[in-house]
């Protein structure tokens, strides 16, 4: 099953600039992560108050991926 679409549309419901979302999966040894560009404004908003948000794009992104008996692994690439 294809994650990044989910994850993609996760992140874009929460950042200013949906257009400048990218999200890059890397597959390895049966655990799929997800890595999350952002505009550096919108880093902020998809972290989250004590890191709030992207803990709970990660437990939906688990939940899903641990129907298929799965791992999946969200972070957001900050530069």
């Amino acid at each position: 099953m294809a994650y990044a679409p989910l994850v993609e549309s996760l992140v874009k419901a929460v950042v200013e600039k949906p257009e400048l979302v990218s999200v890059e999966e890397e597959t390895e040894m049966g655990s799929r992560t997800f890595h999350v560009t952002v505009d550096p404004e919108d880093v902020g908003k998809v972290i989250g108050k004590a890191g709030r948000v992207v803990s709970a794009i990660r437990s939906v992104v688990s939940a899903v991926a641990s129907k298929s008996r799965e791992k999946a692994y969200v972070k957001v690439v900050t530069d």
